[in-house]
């Protein structure tokens, strides 16, 4: 009887600790952590109270604006086939991913799409960096998501390309890559996105340097 009191003793106590520990996590400088916060880059980008995080979410839901606007959208499909124009449908002649998002075969994105903007009506767009979409291994699909699920696309290594950080896939999209940068110059009258670069790359460092939150 006396083994059976001390094993039920021994059992609460592992429980009273355990509920402390989960207390403790649950806690940082006396202020409650909102469960929407990705602590995994909280102390890393700083932020992680719930004035930062409400900063990083208005930010990264101003930056989506431009990832689902067609310039950016057409090349970031849910599936395998590019959109084209602002309507963004289907792109014609069957053109397809591919392993290295290049297209396949004879129909190679750079077949068409040169390193310069072609003049004239329906004609193909360019840029001095090969013309292609994300590779077959990390697909990165704009199209069809929520503004909080690219977020946490974006900060998933298996999902962005290997970037380990959410800063550094951020600061992927913020460097003046040509096929980045070419959506703020498509030529033949082609709508812009909804704000300039330099405003759109103020939004991204504004969500990281807030702890990198996603909207829900």
């Amino acid at each position: 009887m006396e083994k059976l009191t001390n094993r039920k003793t021994l059992k609460l106590a592992v429980i009273c600790i355990a509920c402390l520990a989960l207390a403790g996590f649950a806690w940082t400088g006396g202020r409650f952590i909102s469960p929407r916060v990705d602590n995994t880059f909280v102390g890393t980008l700083g932020g992680g109270d719930v004035e930062n995080a409400e900063v990083s979410v208005a930010a990264f839901n101003e930056a989506s604006k431009v990832f689902f606007s067609a310039r950016c959208a057409n090349c970031h499909p849910a599936g395998d086939i590019p959109t084209q124009g602002d309507e963004m449908t289907p792109h014609t002649m069957g053109v397809t991913r591919g392993k290295e998002g290049k297209g396949v075969y004879g129909q190679k994105c750079t077949t068409c799409h040169q390193n310069e903007n072609l003049e004239g009506e329906h004609l193909p767009p360019g840029t001095s960096k090969d013309w292609h979409m994300p590779p077959a291994s990390h697909k990165m699909p704009f199209q069809g998501l929520t503004a909080g699920q690219l977020c946490r696309n974006f900060k998933d290594p298996k999902q962005n390309g290997g970037f380990k950080t959410a800063r550094a896939a951020m600061e992927h999209v913020q460097k003046r890559d040509p096929l980045v940068t070419w959506a703020w110059d498509p030529g033949n009258g082609r709508t812009l996105p909804p704000m300039t670069f330099e405003q759109f790359s103020a939004k991204v460092e504004e969500c990281v340097a807030n702890g990198a939150v996603c909207p829900d």
